[in-house]
């Protein structure tokens, strides 16, 4: 009889089974792992980490290889990682930013060693599976703690992401990262400094431009079109609303909670991680509405830094970040000579200017 039956599951319901049947696979993966005995701390379920997702171009050094690939086709580049699998890659400019994500996965370990809610570092790759013994070879002689690889063969990686419920995504390939960015996804293009700097071994220092990364780009479109007087006086009538969230604002918020960890057992002096707000905005004219804004997100930063126009780089210098993120590229490359990591986020007015010049 017509209509008879059980009823088609709505969109919710399937989803619930989804997310069942997903507890149900970690729960046996659980229970299997549990008997085992290891010294290494298994990685986080995807649900409790705070993911961060990283191209092997952004972690090691791969110019050299990436020319062989250009020039001479995926044949010879396999063949030439096979031949040098035994060969350590050197350190790529997300190398020692994920040195100190695993720094503070020490420290939470210590602190709370039945506890999921830390970083979970996982590779991700277009790179073919044969080049994947020289890529663990390398993460196992420098120490690294990366049980999750992606490797997809020549394939855009994208769409595993969202599969590995990514917070952030760090890669070398521009194109790639905008097309992340635009799925609603974290993400930045990493730049190799210019200058060796010495890096902190014991807190991580993460510096956020304000405009387009941690907020969205509606007081910058101002800026670029109506001049900065304008801007001044929209961003005085507005100091009380707060400013929408930017790409970044999650990753910000990702680092807020771990740090909350360290100071529930009072750590907040020797806390390991440190937060920057690197800004060009002024601080009289309109530094409050920013201040404003991360206080009604129930968000701290450790350090604001308004710069009225003035160059990042010289600052940065001071503060050694791990990474630098900003949405305009001449802040990259000034930056970059001076001898900081820095992450572009192609979000924004910004890219409209950048792509027209």
């Amino acid at each position: 009889m017509s209509g008879s039956g059980p009823e088609a599951a709505q969109p919710s319901d399937a989803a619930e089974v989804r997310r069942q049947e997903a507890e149900q696979d970690w729960a046996a993966a659980k229970a299997f792992y549990d008997n085992l005995v290891s010294k290494r701390p298994r990685p986080p379920k995807p649900q409790h980490a705070i993911t961060v997702a990283v191209s092997s171009r952004a972690l090691f050094d791969l110019v050299e290889e990436r020319r062989i690939y250009e020039e001479q086709g995926v044949e010879k580049y396999v063949e030439y990682q096979q031949d040098n699998e035994n060969v350590t890659l050197k350190p790529g400019p997300a190398f020692y930013f994920v040195k100190a994500l695993e720094h503070v996965n020490a420290r939470l370990l210590e602190l709370y060693p039945d506890d999921e809610e830390r970083f979970d570092i996982v590779l991700m790759t277009n790179n073919h599976a044969q080049v994947g013994v020289r890529l663990i070879n390398s993460i196992n002689h420098y120490g690294l703690t990366i049980e999750r690889f992606c490797m997809t063969g020549g394939k855009s990686p994208i769409g595993y992401l969202t599969a590995y419920l990514t917070n952030l995504y760090l890669s070398a390939d521009s194109e790639k990262v905008q097309e992340a960015i635009e799925a609603g996804i974290a993400s930045a293009t990493m730049f190799t400094a210019n200058k060796d700097v010495a890096y902190s071994d014991t807190q991580l220092r993460v510096a956020f431009d304000g405009d387009a990364v941690l907020f969205s780009d509606e007081s910058e479109q101002i800026v670029k079109e109506q001049g900065l007087d304008r801007f001044f006086e929209h961003e005085q009538l507005n100091e009380n609303k707060p400013l929408a969230q930017g790409p970044l604002k999650g990753f910000l918020e990702d680092l807020g909670k771990l740090q909350k960890k360290f100071y529930a057992k009072n750590e907040r002096l020797n806390c390991p991680i440190r937060t920057f707000l690197v800004t060009a905005r002024s601080a009289a004219s309109s530094g409050a509405r920013v201040l404003k804004t991360l206080r009604s997100w129930g968000l701290e930063i450790d350090e604001a830094l308004f710069l009225a126009g003035a160059p990042k780089g010289p600052i940065l210098v001071k503060i050694r970040p791990h990474i630098f993120f900003d949405d305009q590229m001449f802040h990259i490359e000034g930056a970059q000579k001076l001898g900081t990591i820095a992450a572009h986020v192609p979000y924004g007015i910004a890219q409209k200017y950048h792509k027209s010049a």
